[in-house]
């Protein structure tokens, strides 16, 4: 063992929060060789610096939250995968078969999609390349892609065409993602033309749900896409915040944990 292995939790977390601050990420091996420790002891103070809300966990390390600007997609693809897929299953069990939705852009939403391959005569809206190719796979599932501006950067499309696209149809089902949710209940993001189609999206569905994992609760965004409250379910991984619960008790929205 190295003599570093003594070396107090908090002063290795202020070195990595020091390191993150100084690179925007860190990488959990370079982590381990720099301070002088083992990987096993770096990924357990990444995951308590994650658990904090101090870093947000990316293949490989992690980055300091963003409040301004997402995070890549490759890295939101393999942040928290098995709790994303845990969700859209549960969310998947709401939705019957012979049902509409829309799905929206998000690597959580592409999680739910993968669970609705083996439902049968659905009809989904979306303006989620992503989510299409996935659900391309199921003959019994009519795809209906949304025109817009197409964000290279995640497959999203967005804009007022997409926005349009939407208007002209009335589902049943509205599933949702999100970049953040602060203790008022809203759901914030960072691109104000998502918004607008997300807003959409909510207005011409029957019934909503958001599909957010916890790390949506301790991050920032700065545009507005809704409140909780305007929702019928929140299917997340862990329960919210005593004040985000009373949010939706008192607006009758439903929390599922997966």
């Amino acid at each position: 063992m190295n003599k570093n292995e003594s070396l107090s939790e908090p002063l290795r977390h202020a070195r990595i929060l020091s390191a993150a601050r100084s690179a925007g990420q860190v990488n959990a091996t370079r982590l381990a060789h720099e301070i002088g420790v083992t990987p096993q002891t770096i990924r357990t103070d990444l995951r308590k610096l994650v658990d904090a809300g101090l870093l947000e966990r990316v293949h490989g390390g992690a980055i300091l939250p963003s409040g301004v600007r997402h995070i890549g997609y490759a890295d939101r693809q393999a942040l928290n995968r098995d709790r994303k897929a845990r969700i859209g299953a549960r969310v998947s069990r709401l939705i019957p078969n012979d049902s509409s939705l829309f799905l929206n852009i998000g690597t959580t939403t592409e999680a739910v999609a993968k669970e609705l391959l083996s439902h049968s005569n659905m009809m989904v809206v979306t303006n989620n390349l992503n989510v299409a190719n996935i659900l391309a796979q199921n003959e019994s599932c009519e795809v209906i892609v949304a025109g817009g501006q197409l964000r290279r950067s995640d497959g999203g499309l967005v804009g007022d065409a997409a926005a349009a696209t939407i208007e002209r149809y009335k589902v049943d089902f509205a599933v949702i993602g999100t970049s953040a949710l602060d203790q008022a209940g809203d759901l914030l993001d960072f691109d104000a033309a998502e918004v607008r189609v997300a807003q959409t999206i909510l207005r011409q569905a029957r019934s909503s749900i958001l599909a957010a994992d916890h790390t949506k609760f301790t991050r920032q965004a700065p545009v507005r896409i809704a409140n909780l409250a305007e929702l019928d379910v929140f299917v997340t991984d862990q329960a919210p915040s005593e004040r985000v619960q009373t949010v939706c008790k008192d607006a009758g929205t439903r929390i599922l944990i997966s």
